[in-house]
């Protein structure tokens, strides 16, 4: 098979007509000629750092939206899944991607549970994480959150690091605000990249020390105005990753909309290229070919250098997209029963906070950011019980164990703006338990009780319920790519409706228990403070 259009060479940083000759899915020929189509071909697009689940699809089901983007390959942190369901859910996501072409690197959690502060459905110790290693389908160690493990020389946090080095595999970072002397003590451990950075000054810190940063751009967290100037500045240092995304973010795009981002920026093409095809593949030994003579026909066919519309993907020497419709047929998975919520379905004696009016420590939600601020504020008691206040956004948010029976937490947050109802999501990072934020308790039992009867999933009520069921433990529905996400945008649309301000309510609901992420989150064990990374007391001491 012979392929015809202008070569993109990255490495050599230049383009040329040729016709690429392909035997049996190798690259076996790059032949320059007079006259070739006016069409681009470039290697595939690789997202650096994602949690496939948080599309709320399974691997199969995901790479129908991701390839037609000019996705050819993920790095892909199985752990969320692991936190639900542990070796067995790395296991599913290593044998369902394989019913896909994409190509996914899935890496050995280094963080289950992410905290002593919450409650998880399984643990991964270090010995297991030193077996997972040794396979060949695991190709690193997934971000290391415990930095204050890392910095306290944590034996089982050493241990797991140990064993990464043992096997010679990358160790991914996860260190949101370290600078100075902490970064540099952190990243001395051998620890690699980190995708956590907001502010240039972060980036370029850490960058001095010899860490990679990967830029993000996902549904929640949103980093790219920030970091962009690095890709002038430190190309070779820089890789594009989506991190967390949501169904519908994926109709719209993945990693060309970071590609089309910065051409627009006017930054060079070539540094451009090399940080979203080249860089991740050779950091991480994927086995992706970047369209050199002996490489697997890997390759993406765009229209121009400027729209980047993806004509045709080819992976293997066989074509899987043309003209944004899948040429390849990608087969339903058929399943054990994988969802687990073992607890009650609660009442409102389960969630009424009884109190005097008090200065409660309240949680400040940010658009487009997965850290939180915080704030103090005056709640008053009506009848002896302290609720929502919506006039000023204060909204009651719970947490509940969804592994065992036990009583759920309470807290208060604002940033959303819900003005009636609820909304509720058994994805709720890292742990996944039940988390919900609503104006009234009644509301909050709706959505609650919906989720614990299905077995997990996103919800709201509003004067009346929905329910989108994941039924691949909670985090994930095995239905059509397609079909989810246009169930996901109609009950987003109906959350709008509650006067909800949050771009991306759900995605930002399930970051506010992430602990590991400053400064005040929601556990099912209680308000935890992730400046002194321990749990604090809701009402303020006087």
């Amino acid at each position: 098979m012979i392929i015809s259009g202008q070569y993109i060479d990255i490495s050599k940083r230049e383009i040329y007509p040729a016709d690429i000759g392909i035997d049996n899915g190798i690259i076996v020929s790059i032949t320059p000629c007079i006259k070739a189509p006016e069409n681009y071909i470039m290697p595939g697009f690789v997202d650096a750092h994602i949690h496939i689940e948080s599309s709320m699809l399974i691997p199969s089901e995901f790479s129908k939206l991701a390839l037609v983007h000019g996705t050819i390959g993920t790095v892909s942190d199985p752990h969320e899944i692991a936190n639900v369901l542990g070796i067995k859910g790395i296991d599913f996501m290593i044998e369902n991607a394989k019913l896909s072409p994409l190509k996914c690197l899935f890496g050995a959690p280094s963080c289950v549970p992410a905290t002593s502060f919450e409650h998880s459905g399984a643990t991964i110790s270090a010995d297991d994480i030193h077996q997972l290693l040794s396979r060949d389908d695991i190709g690193y160690l997934s971000e290391m959150m415990n930095f204050p493990g890392v910095l306290n020389n944590d034996e089982e946090i050493l241990k797991k690091i140990a064993s990464a080095r043992f096997y010679n595999k990358p160790i991914d970072g996860h260190a949101p605000g370290l600078l100075g002397n902490d970064a540099k003590a952190y990243i001395s451990h051998g620890i690699s990249t980190d995708h956590e950075c907001t502010s240039l000054q972060e980036a370029l810190d850490k960058i001095s020390y010899g860490m990679k940063i990967l830029i993000r751009e996902g549904s929640a967290a949103k980093n790219f105005d920030a970091l962009h100037p690095l890709i002038s500045l430190f190309p070779d240092m820089c890789m594009f990753c989506s991190d967390d995304k949501h169904p519908d973010s994926l109709l719209e795009g993945h990693i060309n909309i970071l590609v089309k981002k910065a051409i627009d920026l006017g930054y060079d093409l070539f540094d451009i290229l090399s940080i979203a095809c080249i860089h991740p593949v050779i950091h991480y030994s994927m086995p992706i070919g970047l369209l050199n003579i002996g490489d697997p026909a890997d390759f993406i066919i765009v229209d121009s250098l400027i729209d980047f519309t993806v004509q045709s993907v080819f992976i293997n020497g066989e074509q899987v997209v043309q003209h944004g419709i899948l040429q390849c047929s990608i087969p339903s998975y058929s399943y054990n029963d994988m969802s687990i919520c073992n607890t009650n379905l609660i009442t409102e004696k389960d969630i009424i906070l009884y109190g005097d009016t008090s200065l409660v420590h309240v949680i400040e939600a940010i658009p487009g950011q997965i850290v939180t601020g915080r704030s103090i504020y005056r709640m008053e008691s009506i009848n002896g019980i302290l609720s929502s206040s919506c006039n000023d956004d204060i909204l009651k948010i719970v947490v509940i164990n969804r592994y065992s029976i036990s009583k759920p937490a309470i807290g208060f947050i604002k940033g959303f703006g819900l003005k009636s109802g609820a909304i509720a999501s058994t994805i709720a990072h890292d742990s996944h338990n039940i988390i919900t934020i609503g104006v009234d308790d009644t509301s909050i039992i709706e959505v609650v009780n919906a989720l614990i009867e299905v077995k997990g999933g996103i919800s709201l009520y509003n004067n009346t319920l929905s329910v989108l069921p994941l039924d691949i433990a909670g985090l994930m529905s095995s239905q059509d790519a397609y079909t989810i996400a246009n169930r996901y945008i109609e009950i987003e649309t109906l959350v709008k409706q509650t006067g909800c301000i949050m771009p991306a309510p759900y995605m930002a609901l399930s970051f506010m228990a992430l602990l590991v992420i400053p400064t005040l989150k929601l556990s099912d064990i209680g308000l935890f403070d992730g400046e002194i990374f321990q749990c604090i007391n809701l009402i303020q001491s006087t």
